[in-house]
């Protein structure tokens, strides 16, 4: 009897290569689906591996497409792991949290000049935060599991025994189409964890939202205040402030969220893959562990250093993100100056985002970006230092327009922007550094009437 599973002679490479996938996703392969699931980030149980079996093989039954990313699998990778173990919010939960909103929101109109959402916030559950948030996790992410999934298909056709390269050439569209769906469900998993760390939209200092939304997850706001020793009603109310401070910021602000989701995404294109890794990988590369391939993965060892250029796209994006991040902190502070334990929680706030958990560190590798600003501390500084000399008007109006926001140079210099900040307060002429003052005397120099400072 004929052996069906043989391709036909004169089949074209791309069904060639469908046929030979369909013998390793039906069994008729030495290669164990368990360890292609672990090779996808999943657990090696029998519901993990068939969910790995049927996104491939709807990848298959799409022909490959145009070998673009399918970002619904991210989706539902990631619902279904922020499924697993939540909670439902309770009524008493949830009138609990309304209330510290409520209180939040009367709170910051006593210390902020910036004005009230004009949306209601939002109480998610772990699932509606992923569903809320990957359209952007995918964005941030797309250029690099483009470049991987291309780079990977391109070094695998290359280093293919002979007798295969030509339908690994002819069915390059399908290999990154599956190349980008282990991607996207290694994503899928970062997010989904992620969603079990996260307290609110803001904690991870990019806008994941619009610019109208605020929203706290209730479950995990009752697991950050378990073991503070401190009433859980001033834990919701501290978290709310921080929640609502962050929101209001960017809808007063409306070109930050664009300005600061534009330099990620510049940032991200920027990223190349070290092919030279890939093809040491591909050399030795053992079908029957494919475990290796997802390692390199997710452990960064794929994205080469960063270029000058990157780096000094990244030290603008960390600036901005911690001039973000310190505003928030210092409004908050004093929006909760009357909560009796709001230092303990504001410790433990602290500590939290400068270790960041596990999924953060996952996405971080996995990206090549790393969302935790390094020079927080510095701007929370500059942002305390601005509030005691000018007000808390004339801080929030440093927000207006990019131009006047404070620079990487004002964190290392916060004096210097308060003299200005002082002497435009008290209507003085405005306080030149070097590189004005010279642009001064030069435009003083070329205009003879111009008149000349006592």
């Amino acid at each position: 009897m004929a052996d069906d599973s043989r391709p036909d002679e004169g089949q074209n490479p791309e069904d060639e290569f469908r046929d030979m996938l369909r013998d390793i996703l039906s069994g008729k392969s030495s290669i164990d689906p368990g360890q292609l699931a672990g090779a996808a980030g999943l657990p090696n149980d029998p519901a993990s591996v068939a969910a790995l079996m049927n996104q491939l093989q709807g990848a298959l039954r799409a022909g490959g497409g145009d070998g673009g990313i399918n970002w619904d699998i991210a989706l539902q990778q990631g619902q279904e792991r922020a499924a697993a173990g939540a909670q439902s919010t309770t009524p008493a939960q949830r009138a609990e949290l309304e209330q510290a909103f409520h209180i939040a929101a009367l709170w910051l109109d006593d210390v902020i000049s910036v004005a009230e959402l004009t949306v209601e916030p939002r109480l998610m559950t772990r699932k509606e935060w992923v569903t809320a948030t990957m359209p952007l996790w995918s964005q941030l992410a797309e250029p690099v599991a483009t470049s991987i999934s291309d780079s990977l298909t391109s070094v695998l056709s290359e280093q293919a025994p002979e007798e295969l390269k030509g339908m690994l050439a002819g069915a390059s569209q399908m290999m990154r189409s599956l190349g980008g769906t282990l991607f996207a469900m290694q994503l899928g998993q970062v997010v989904g964890q992620l969603s079990s760390e996260v307290v609110s939209g803001g904690d991870i200092g990019i806008p994941l939202f619009g610019d109208q939304q605020a929203a706290l997850l209730p479950q995990n706001v009752a697991e950050f205040g378990e073991g503070l020793d401190v009433p859980m009603d001033q834990v919701q109310i501290y978290l709310a402030v921080r929640e609502l401070a962050h929101a209001r910021l960017f809808r007063h602000s409306r070109w930050l969220r664009l300005h600061m989701i534009t330099s990620i995404t510049e940032f991200a294109h920027g990223i190349s893959i070290d092919t030279s890794r890939l093809e040491s990988l591909a050399e030795g590369f053992d079908p029957s562990n494919p475990e290796e391939l997802r390692d390199a993965m997710v452990n960064g060892s794929l994205i080469p250093p960063k270029t000058d250029a990157q780096l000094a796209a990244l030290d603008r994006l960390e600036t901005m993100l911690a001039l973000v991040e310190g505003w928030v902190d210092v409004v908050t502070v004093e929006a909760t100056s009357r909560l009796p334990r709001a230092d303990a929680i504001n410790e433990t706030v602290k500590r939290r985002r400068a270790s960041g958990g596990p999924a953060e560190s996952a996405f971080a590798t996995l990206v090549g970006l790393e969302l935790r600003p390094r020079r927080l501390r510095e701007a929370a500084a500059m942002w305390q230092a601005v509030t005691d000399a000018v007000g808390n008007e004339a801080r929030d109006g440093l927000w207006a327009h990019p131009d006047i926001l404070p620079t990487s140079a004002d964190l290392d210099d916060p004096q210097a922007l308060v003299a200005r900040l002082t002497s435009t307060a008290k209507g003085e002429a405005p306080v030149l550094d070097e590189v004005d003052q010279a642009l001064e005397d030069l435009l003083r120099d070329d205009n003879p009437d111009r008149p000349h400072e006592a």
